[in-house]
């Protein structure tokens, strides 16, 4: 993203905002107020600011996560597109101890489909078809979303500013060719506690969880930014989200038809 020597004043505000909320773990007002709801440009210019924030901090950028893909959502917001954030490798949480790992201010968890890429996607023509080569693997994923916003009282705007409203994310361990599965096809459960709280399928991911990873690739390479060979791709919800608290235990499944694809596993340790 290139906004960073050029943005407003305004811009950097929203920034300084959403900074601030970070570094001291308690939520802030919108950024709606500095930018208006539905700006893009500008939010992405904020988002890019926080972006780079972080790697000046050292953090190092592992994939991209799409949000807003589920048309419910887009209604309720006022949006017809998705939005994207970047995936830091301190969100990992397979791969970064708690102590480590950003702070969550109000979580909430959401399942979804991960790609892994074994190709760059950086061509003129990127759709669901021809992205669908670049996958090296998918997993069951887990998305741990936060927002510095404070009570979620988010617009376009604000979800987009605050990096698409990121926090953690986990990965399940068996790894799927798409020789294996559609992705259009596959039902989701995910359970807290073992109280099953969200189910959804394939299909509630923009028609399809390709067209998800087709999106994000033209946006992404459009922006100047293009997903590459090794990073790993949050595709989207597939069902609803769920609170999340201190000490819960999250599962989500996978399936297609009556046979289980794979699973993810998250527990919140308490510090």
């Amino acid at each position: 993203m290139t906004y960073i020597l050029t943005a407003s004043p305004a811009v950097r505000a929203a920034a300084e905002r959403l900074a601030v909320a970070t570094a001291t773990g308690e939520p802030v007002a919108p950024v709606r107020d500095l930018i208006g709801p539905d700006d893009v440009v500008s939010a992405y210019a904020v988002q890019s600011i926080g972006v780079q924030g972080r790697l000046v901090a050292g953090a190092r950028v592992v994939g991209r996560k799409i949000g807003l893909t589920s048309p419910a959502v887009q209604r309720q917001l006022g949006v017809d597109q998705p939005d994207f954030g970047v995936l830091f490798d301190d969100m990992d949480v397979s791969e970064t101890i708690p102590a480590q790992r950003p702070r969550l201010l109000q979580p909430k968890v959401e399942a979804e489909l991960a790609f892994v890429l074994g190709a760059d996607l950086d061509g003129e023509q990127l759709d669901a078809i021809t992205v669908r080569g670049a996958i090296e693997y998918a997993v069951a994923s887990l998305e741990i979303v936060d927002s510095r916003i404070a009570d979620w009282d988010i617009t376009f705007a604000d979800t987009v500013a605050d990096n698409a409203s990121s926090g953690w994310f986990a990965l399940g361990s068996r790894r799927l060719s798409l020789e294996e599965f559609e992705p259009r096809e596959i039902a989701m459960s995910m359970a807290v506690d073992g109280e099953v709280v969200s189910t959804g399928t394939g299909s509630a991911c923009l028609g399809d969880p390709l067209n998800a990873l087709a999106w994000l690739a033209r946006t992404a390479r459009d922006f100047g930014n293009p997903l590459r060979a090794g990073e790993v791709v949050l595709s989207g919800a597939l069902g609803p989200m769920a609170p999340l608290r201190p000490g819960a235990r999250v599962r989500a499944e996978i399936f297609s038809s009556a046979e289980t694809l794979g699973a993810v596993d998250f527990a919140w340790e308490q510090l």
